[in-house]
């Protein structure tokens, strides 16, 4: 499973210690963030179920139905998340289209 660290807005709030991945056994990216004060169970968990979403796309729609953003994602972060994805399934990304608009994305301006 992947995790990285990033900040996710909303609501009036800020959380800059949110995290995002990928879960290998779910099959699919999830977001967690805004921990509660009693539980410390993340306020916003999105993706955990089988296959809840496929692609960032469709996990950035779900956080901005529940009032919440993470984007802009850094190029990096983008493209790492997509390997994780692309390792986890055992298909090589770089060589696809997807690769080729992160490689270049990636590139130095």
């Amino acid at each position: 499973m992947s995790r990285y660290t990033i900040t996710v807005t909303g609501q009036g709030r800020s959380d800059q210690d949110a995290v995002i991945g990928y879960d290998p056994p779910l099959r699919t990216y999830f977001l967690q963030a805004f921990p509660h004060e009693e539980t410390d169970e993340p306020r916003l968990w999105l993706g955990t179920h089988d296959r809840a979403f496929e692609t960032l796309g469709y996990l950035r729609h779900a956080a901005t139905a529940h009032g919440y953003d993470f984007m802009p994602l850094p190029p990096k972060l983008a493209a790492k998340l997509v390997d994780d994805k692309a390792a986890a399934s055992g298909r090589p990304v770089r060589d696809t289209i997807l690769g080729q608009v992160l490689k270049h994305l990636n590139q130095p301006k």
